[in-house]
């Protein structure tokens, strides 16, 4: 049997509204290691019971430089709430974590003619200056955006 480890990925449970939900156990198998000598027994760590209603997870990236962790608000058309996005720029990522329909989704930096673009999925987020607009790809080439946003300053 092969060895498992949580170093890998850790998935952390968040406490949900609701019943509680059952345990999922989500082993994660070991890097290939250098052969031990023959006496050695490679040490087992037992699987990681998680909540199947698991909210996050940590992601280990390795970067090339300094790492930088922006935290954005914006004020959007339409909705009373503010948005907060996060920007994690570890380059060679560049990501933005942005809650959409009750889950944060991470965007990943793509090419853009100007400003920034990032995709996840369906969506686009699009910003330039202190703009920033929401596109849903399923919608057409030519729709509209989802979320039009402009970023709070809080300096008088």
């Amino acid at each position: 049997m092969k060895p498992l480890t949580t170093l890998a990925l850790l998935c952390l449970a968040a406490a949900l509204p609701g019943p509680a939900a059952a345990a999922q156990v989500i082993p994660v198998a070991a890097p290939p290691a250098a052969a031990a000598p023959a006496a050695a027994a490679p040490a087992e760590v037992p699987p990681v019971a998680i909540p199947s209603a698991t909210s996050s997870i940590v992601v280990t990236l390795d970067t090339t430089g300094d790492f930088e962790r922006k935290v954005v608000h914006y004020g959007c058309e339409g909705t009373p709430a503010e948005l907060q996005v996060d920007y994690l720029n570890a380059a060679p990522n560049y990501l933005a974590l942005i809650p959409i329909d009750g889950a944060t989704l991470v965007f990943n930096t793509v090419l853009s003619g100007s400003g920034a673009r990032y995709a996840a999925g369906k969506y686009v987020w699009s910003t330039k200056g202190a703009d920033a607009s929401l596109f849903d790809l399923t919608a057409g080439a030519n729709a509209k955006p989802v979320l039009t946003c402009t970023e709070m300053n809080e300096t008088p």
